[in-house]
């Protein structure tokens, strides 16, 4: 019996699978909210997986389920919020203002993070680690910890590609398809939409190499004692998009698209009693109508208001509005409003057939899971980006708010509470979710395969190293053109010789003869 058993025991240790436990270290320098909630749920898994996750982060992102996570907090999270008055309504202004207003940030949190005691007290203790991650936003700063540690390292993306990011992975940036992220426009573009987006492409990647990046070396040097590394030698980069929202493009192997990986296992949780049986007694659907924690819904001037609540007073579905305030003036009465609502909870709801929003890639991904078109209102930042491909993909629609009346969003409702198009978001729903592998399971393979294989050079363009002179073939062409105009002289001499030596001898014969 014994024995039988033992046998037993050593098959099974046999056949289980021993997993390494590694070290890292994840830096989220940006103090915003939505770009730690993106990467939050992958922190928690690599714990959960063995993994030892050190975080140095301005926004907590440990759960009362979270083990083998410590967390050093280097300040508080970013204030989010806006009023309408704060945003321009000019989609051009907001495009060229965006690498100048991330470059602000990037200041800020900097110095508040770097001179901060909790960091200070994490550099002077002795650690090891297997990879470090960052997030490759709108600063270089943190990235002497590369060479202080001696370790790969590995960048993250909690939206679209930077302008400055596909060069670093030697993936092409061809501004006549590849739309900048502070851009936004149909496709396919214009001769004017290529012209402004190669001059935003231009402007953007130049005023990252030469004030954003150089402010953050000094930023390295001083705070960290380090040179910060190149990202250029950055083993792999995790975006969070997906061809099926923001386009097929060439990408390198170094460069993983995790888009919706912060939805990856999550629960549809059981909505409140009083929001669950308004929806459930909603015979013909619910809208869900929110901007977010970053603006305020009550600060929509009068005009906008009046819009708003007269088109919703014409529909037979029920809206849940997302409104800061207690009470509104002349409310319909098939219009429920709370200060803050389950946002995922509700888009996955089967009743709820349409979201208005402002475009943020969080909420954007989660109406694409759930398979909820959107009449989308982008503000700032990626929103014009991400609503474009959203409607480019048969998402949902564009509606500018400046541009909202009653009629032009009764009529965009209807449009999207037709069986076309539900049918389109499900289909687009589908597209999404169909991969090899989930994105959390992808991103956690390649970030230890780059463990595993020690910085995974093999992931390595050979365009990075390429001047740009060989990489646009500048100097194969100017060789070919001189060996064109060479050969051409050459015949062309030759032809004129000949000719000449022909006329003479002709000339020649006519005397003899």
């Amino acid at each position: 019996m014994t024995r039988s058993f033992n046998i037993r025991l050593l098959l099974v240790l046999f056949c289980v699978r021993i997993a390494t436990s590694y070290n890292i270290l994840v830096i989220l320098s940006h103090p915003g909210k939505s770009h730690v909630h993106v990467f939050a749920p992958m922190i928690r898994e690599l714990g959960q997986r063995g993994h030892k996750v050190t975080v140095v982060t301005h926004v907590p992102v440990k759960d009362i389920s979270t083990v083998n996570v410590k967390e050093i907090l280097i300040g508080e999270p970013m204030v989010e919020v806006l009023s309408f008055s704060d945003v321009s309504p000019s989609r051009v202004f907001t495009a060229f203002q965006g690498p100048f207003l991330i470059s602000s940030f990037a200041h800020q949190s900097c110095v508040d993070g770097l001179s901060h005691p909790a960091f200070q007290s994490f550099l002077r203790e002795r650690h090891s680690f297997d990879v470090i991650l960052y997030e490759f936003f709108n600063t270089n700063c943190y990235f002497g910890l590369t060479n202080k540690y001696k370790a790969p390292f590995i960048g993250l993306s909690t939206c679209g590609m930077m302008p400055w990011h596909a060069n670093w992975f030697g993936s092409p940036q061809n501004p006549s398809v590849h739309q900048v992220l502070f851009t936004g426009f149909s496709q396919p573009m214009t001769f004017l939409d290529r012209v402004e987006n190669t001059i935003e492409q231009i402007v953007s990647t130049f005023w990252y190499k030469y004030e954003m990046e150089t402010s953050g070396r000094k930023y390295s040097k001083k705070y960290i004692g380090e040179e910060a590394a190149n990202p250029q030698d950055a083993s792999l980069f995790l975006v969070n998009t997906h061809h099926t929202l923001h386009g097929a493009r060439p990408l390198t192997p170094s460069i993983i698209e995790v888009g919706g990986i912060h939805v990856h296992n999550k629960e549809v949780k059981k909505l409140p009693p009083l929001l669950g049986e308004w929806i459930d007694e909603a015979d013909d659907g619910v809208i869900y109508f929110s901007f977010g924690s970053m603006i305020k819904g009550e600060t929509l001037t009068e005009e906008k208001k009046k819009a708003f609540t007269g088109a919703f007073s014409r529909l037979s579905q029920r809206v849940l509005w997302k409104w800061e305030n207690e009470t509104m003036m002349n409310k319909p009465n098939n219009v429920m409003i709370q200060k803050w609502m389950p946002q995922y909870d509700i888009l996955c709801n089967p009743k709820v057939k349409v979201f208005i929003g402002h475009g943020g890639l969080l909420g954007t991904i989660e109406a694409i899971n759930c398979g909820v078109p959107m009449i989308v209102m982008p503000q700032f930042g990626d929103q014009v980006f991400n609503a474009r491909y959203l409607e480019n993909n048969g998402g949902g629609l564009v509606l500018p708010l400046h541009e909202v009346t009653e009629d032009n969003l009764y009529k965009a409702l209807k449009i999207l509470l037709s069986p076309e198009s539900q049918k389109k978001a499900k289909e687009l729903s589908a597209r999404f979710s169909d991969r090899p592998m989930s994105p959390m399971d992808t991103a956690i393979y390649w970030i230890e395969h780059v463990v595993r294989h020690k910085g995974a050079a093999h992931m390595r363009s050979a365009t990075i190293d390429l001047p740009f002179y060989q990489y646009f073939l500048i100097d194969v062409l100017t060789f070919l053109a001189v060996v064109l105009l060479a050969a051409g002289y050459i015949a062309s001499k030759t032809i004129k010789f000949s000719l000449r030596l022909m006329t003479k001898t002709n000339k020649t014969k006519a005397k003899l003869s």
